[in-house]
């Protein structure tokens, strides 16, 4: 049950600011699990006097979410737990991360650290991934290959930042000294910006282009529009490769179609070796969620992987959602997980046959924000007119079962066009409250069309 609990504030992680969430939600722990009562536990009085008051109502939404049922969730107070012990390379089970021991500190920005489960050896890889993975490890073992830059382009959940991480796992794993920095895009500008502001230029550029052996840039389709940040990263970019550093991109788009990127920098990005991730196939779908429910101790018979294997078709995340939901379903309720209980599961996380079509999208969303449907497909970059085709976009993407270039068939766009509206929409909730309450209400109005028809 604590791993459905880490899940549970992952999820609630993305409805709060950052700040909120590490300083309420993150320190709670869950106790103690009793059938139909769980117990978390809050570091301190005031601590669970402000969670009750502000977060509680959340907390219960989604932990009832995940049951399938109402379940009694009680706040206790808890001294803080022990600091926890040093990490020790043989202990694999623990699903901490690893830091880099070899990077100095920055001024107390943000260090960004490796997720110890984004592994090659546990990455499944499959005809749609093959490529990449093999491009990866070639490049982090350094065996055979006649390139220093690798750019990764996928969708969200398909792995491209399992492998990016993964090149630094395995350098580091030949050479604890070797100096690895991974950042994404947002967090390299905002690193940036701060050293301008506090006269500290000259350690940043220190720090990535002369301490720097391997870079891990993520999310690079976050540039866009970031003239100095861009023209940093391209003198950046130079001085690693000059030096034939190792640097590995990952985007949701392609460089060409990242707007308002400069052709410099796009140039640079794509230097080296361009692999993309594919949804996996059905094969491989299986044998993601048979290695998925083997690490929550879940023994799935093969009839159940088979059928999951044919309704999670969208990414690995959705896949290990699923799995999340039915433990805990199973756990909760002390139920066989059998084709009843899964379909329950996949009714609400599957992709089918849906009943919304982006024509009803559409008209919500010129209802929603009064906009003429044509301004939808129009050229038009105003914010009055791009802001509500995100939303219509991200929505289409959640609602619908159309293919990325359907939806953009819609609205006159391409098919990166549409992934990227997609991200930018998903990364701006996260610190957008308003944007985050108006998809909400978006949303529920749409699963109301589902259930009255």
């Amino acid at each position: 049950m604590s791993n459905t609990w880490e899940d549970i504030q992952r999820q609630i992680s993305t409805e709060i600011p950052k700040n909120t969430f590490s300083l309420w939600i993150k320190p709670i722990n869950l106790v103690e699990t009793t059938g139909e009562r769980l117990v978390l536990a809050c570091p301190n009085k005031f601590s669970r006097d402000w969670v009750m008051e502000n977060y509680l109502s959340l907390i219960r939404e989604r932990i009832n979410l995940v049951a399938g049922s109402p379940v009694d969730v009680v706040l206790k107070i808890q001294e803080p737990p022990k600091t926890a012990a040093t990490w020790a390379p043989s202990d694999l089970s623990e699903p901490r991360q690893l830091s880099f021991s070899s990077m100095p500190g920055n001024g107390g920005t943000l260090k960004r650290e490796l997720n110890r489960k984004f592994t090659f050896d546990r990455f499944i890889v499959g005809n749609s991934n093959e490529f990449a993975y093999s491009a990866s490890k070639a490049l982090a073992n350094g065996s055979h290959c006649d390139y220093d830059t690798l750019f990764m382009l996928s969708g969200t959940g398909l792995g491209k930042t399992h492998l990016a991480q993964a090149v630094g796992h395995s350098v580091l794993e030949n050479n604890p000294q070797t100096r690895v920095r991974y950042v994404t895009a947002e967090d390299f500008t905002n690193e940036m910006v701060s050293s301008l502001k506090s006269n500290a230029i000259e350690a940043f550029k220190e720090k990535y282009r002369r301490s720097c052996d391997v870079l891990l840039l993520e999310e690079v389709h976050f540039l866009s529009g970031k003239e100095k940040t861009q023209l940093e990263l391209e003198y950046t970019l130079d001085a690693l490769i000059n030096e034939r550093k190792k640097i590995v991109f990952t985007s949701a788009v392609p460089p060409k179609n990242i707007p308002r990127l400069s052709k410099s920098l796009s140039s640079r990005l794509v230097s080296g070796l361009v692999t993309t991730i594919s949804p996996p196939d059905h094969e491989t779908r299986a044998m993601i969620i048979t290695r998925k429910a083997a690490e929550l101790n879940m023994s799935l018979p093969d009839d159940i992987i088979d059928h999951l294997a044919s309704r999670l078709i969208r990414d690995v995340r959705q896949m290990e959602s699923a799995l999340k939901c039915l433990k805990a379903k199973s756990d909760l309720l002390k139920a066989t997980i059998d084709r009843d209980l899964t379909e329950g599961v996949l009714d609400s996380l599957a992709d089918g046959e849906s009943s919304i079509t982006p024509a009803h999208i559409r008209k919500l969303i010129c209802t929603y924000y009064k906009a003429d449907p044509e301004t939808l497909g129009s050229k038009s970059r105003k914010k009055v007119h791009a802001y509500p085709r995100n939303v219509y976009v991200y929505l289409c993407r959640r609602h619908t079962d159309c293919t990325l270039a359907g939806i953009g068939k819609t609205i006159n766009r391409s098919h990166s066009a549409v992934l990227y509206a997609t991200e930018l929409v998903a990364h701006k909730m996260k610190t957008e409250n308003e944007l985050k309450q108006q998809v909400r209400f978006l949303n529920r109005k749409l699963d109301e069309m589902k259930h009255a028809e």
